[in-house]
């Protein structure tokens, strides 16, 4: 995946919400989703291995999105979703996963399936 990284790589913007956790009164939080930030990103779409296809046959759609190591982006967790700006689509986030050079992260992310 590093191979390929370069200015170029971020085509993409994404924007990274969070729930706002509000208290209903019956001791329950609840909330919308509120944007916390924007970030240029990268799309890898997985294609391979037996999780991934198992995966499709259900309707969900894994990737790779890319961004830069920041402040902001370091602050995510698997709590939040990225919404790609363009069309509105939501991810949840599975994974977060620094590169080796620590300059970027890799969210494994996923389509097709329920937010929260």
């Amino acid at each position: 995946m590093s191979k390929n990284r370069g200015a170029g790589y971020l085509d993409q913007m994404v924007a990274f919400d969070k729930r706002e956790e509000v208290d209903d009164g019956a001791g329950n939080t609840v909330g919308q989703w509120v944007e916390q930030f924007k970030s240029p990103a990268g799309y890898q779409h997985l294609r391979g291995g037996e999780a991934v296809m198992a995966d499709r046959l259900q309707g969900k759609h894994p990737q790779i999105v890319t961004v830069r190591s920041n402040t902001s982006t370091r602050a995510i967790s698997t709590d939040w979703r990225v919404r790609d700006t363009r069309n509105s689509k939501t991810f949840n986030i599975r994974d977060i996963t620094p590169t080796s050079d620590r300059a970027f992260l890799d969210l494994l992310v996923e389509s097709g399936v329920a937010n929260g």
